[in-house]
């Protein structure tokens, strides 16, 4: 029996394929979210809760509580660390994963300590790796559309380079042994967008390149259509594959 293998492409971690598909478990909202609640801190009855998050679940998350998002009141001053053990509590299925999973506060990387304010959105996100930074819209995107990869490259390239190199990620009909009909991409979108710029700004500092550009291509790709494009473009050649070997890893 085939099925869909997850796997994820560029630095960013914001990737996400749908994987195989399990028993869905919904989620159930405890008996009086604004009397009682249990966290990582805190436990007991309480007069209010105050504080309303919004809470978005990314890949396999989203197939384990069977929605996409979702809302919660917790006390005030409850940090993300509480939230995850309210999930825990809730979702027996999520708590072997809660302690591998990255979690973003508006669209930010935090901590378990991070306090948490009424109105947040807080997204619980597969492991991820990369860094902050402010975006700039000039040197990434998002599309649903196959990359054309001829054309990114033609646009990249100047009279002054001496090198051009270009890297793709290619949907296999194979993962880890298991066959692979398709993969079906989905991310945070604004959170990587700003990791994207975020990697293209720090590669540009890093090596000697004049300019470089990052597309990641979301929904169903069949096998064979590329899944991220990297172009890097430079006086020489070895400092462009350093650069693109840094994105991709």
């Amino acid at each position: 029996m085939s099925a869909k293998i997850a796997s994820s492409s560029m630095g960013t971690g914001i990737f996400f394929v749908v994987g195989p598909r399990f028993p869905t478990a919904r989620m159930s909202e405890p008996p009086d979210s604004r009397s009682e609640w249990t966290g990582s801190r805190k436990t007991g009855k309480l007069a209010s809760v105050p504080m309303r998050l919004r809470v978005l679940f990314f890949g396999m998350l989203k197939d384990l509580v069977g929605k996409s998002d979702t809302t919660l009141d917790l006390p005030e001053s409850a940090t993300v660390g509480d939230l995850l053990a309210h999930f825990a509590a809730q979702l027996p299925q999520l708590k072997d994963s809660l302690s591998s999973l990255a979690v973003a506060v508006n669209q930010q990387y935090a901590g378990t300590e991070t306090e948490l304010k009424s109105g947040d959105e807080v997204a619980l996100l597969p492991p991820v790796s990369g860094g902050g930074g402010e975006a700039n819209p000039q040197r990434s995107k998002l599309i649903r559309e196959p990359i054309d990869t001829a054309r990114e490259l033609a646009n990249m390239k100047r009279g002054d380079d001496g090198a051009a190199v270009v890297f793709e990620g290619v949907v296999r009909n194979q993962t880890r042994g298991r066959k692979t009909l398709y993969l079906d991409y989905e991310a945070y979108e604004e959170m990587a967008r700003q990791q994207m710029e975020s990697l293209a700004e720090q590669a540009l500092k890093r090596f000697q390149i004049r300019d470089v550009f990052l597309v990641h291509r979301l929904g169903r790709l069949e096998i064979g259509e590329a899944s991220v494009l990297i172009v890097v473009a430079s006086a020489h050649r070895a400092a462009a594959f350093d650069a693109c070997r840094w994105l991709i890893d």
